[in-house]
């Protein structure tokens, strides 16, 4: 099985030690990411884009393989801030304030005209808005909750390109389909897991994430949009290293490190669902590629039915699966 050019548009490679340990787990095998702002500080002007690029290249050594940067998102961003900044990133990524990891600075509140200014002029440079879709409601109702808000956006702002980030419910699903400017991307562990997965037993740390896992008919609705590669779905794995001592603890960290095994657990998952060679291209490319109107550099990953039993930990990560056997291994990456 070959797969040309994988995309993983939602990835998280953080900083510092954690950035020079994980960044090759995306960069050996992936052509290119939409790279997470949400550092501390987050990354919110083109000096600080800018210079987190060139860590992350530094990190990946000789890897081909292209940081899509992102800023994130602020009210008070203007036109001519954003013409300066349009040629060093890719898209914007808005966060409700502390409804996720080192998101404290996000926007509190969704009055659309005080964010007008900002997203119109993104709306007229063409620059996509990222959003981590949940409101601060009940855990399992917060990301129906902001469809509603979604909708507001999609029709206050027709050509703004909005992401749905790392959806997980049906109601997001159902939103794709309603209004034309409106994509989404789905991560692999939501593809696969429910919450039941998560703590309907022993509680699996390693697979607690944020927007947490939901119901066995959600995770239906988006197996069968990504099965058939809805045009306005792609993947993006949301992959979210965290060190071992983090997710072992009380106060649990959320995220899930995917990026070493996803498109060995993709391949399995597409053939155990009967699915089309080429379906599974366009929702780790192809889609992509249209959505965000990129060319990624040219790699070709070739997997063969061979057993890959997952390390127990990546420097000290834990990835899902991790000590289990899978079914696909990479064979050869070829650029």
């Amino acid at each position: 099985m070959q797969l040309t050019a994988p995309l993983d548009m939602h990835l998280h490679l953080r900083d510092g030690e954690m950035l020079e340990n994980i960044a090759k787990s995306s960069a050996s095998t992936f052509s290119g990411a939409i790279i997470m702002p949400n550092l501390v500080p987050p990354v919110s002007s083109k000096e600080e884009v800018i210079a987190y690029k060139e860590r992350i290249m530094a990190a990946i050594g000789d890897e081909k393989f292209t940081p899509y940067m992102t800023l994130f998102f602020k009210p008070s961003y203007d036109k001519a801030f954003l013409e300066s900044v349009k040629e060093v990133i890719t898209a914007i990524k808005l966060y409700p304030a502390g409804i996720t990891t080192n998101s404290e600075g996000g926007v509190s509140g969704f009055d659309v005209e005080e964010l007008r200014p900002a997203l119109e002029a993104m709306s007229e440079l063409n620059i996509p808005l990222c959003v981590h879709g949940e409101t601060n409601g009940f855990v399992m109702d917060r990301e129906a909750e902001f469809v509603s808000i979604y909708e507001r956006l999609a029709t206050a702002f027709p050509k703004l390109k909005i992401i749905m980030e790392h959806i997980t419910t049906k109601e997001s699903v159902e939103a794709l389909d309603k209004f034309e400017n409106l994509y989404a991307t789905i991560t692999l562990h939501h593809l696969i897991i429910t919450l039941d997965d998560v703590a309907g037993g022993m509680l699996k740390p390693h697979l607690f994430c944020k927007p947490i896992a939901k119901r066995p008919e959600d995770r239906s609705a988006l197996l069968k949009v990504a099965l058939e590669a809805h045009p306005k779905v792609m993947f993006g794995s949301d992959s979210a290293p965290h060190p071992k001592h983090a997710k072992e603890s009380c106060g649990c960290a959320a995220g899930v490190f995917t990026a070493p095994i996803a498109l060995q657990v993709l391949a399995e998952l597409f053939e155990n669902e009967k699915a089309p060679l080429e379906n599974l291209q366009a929702f780790i490319s192809g889609n992509a590629q249209k959505i965000y109107g990129v060319t990624p550099v040219s790699k070709t990953v070739t997997l063969e039915k061979k057993a890959f039993t997952v390390p127990s930990d990546y420097n000290g990560v834990v990835p899902m699966y991790a000590d289990e056997t899978l079914a696909y291994s990479i064979k050869e990456v070829r650029e």
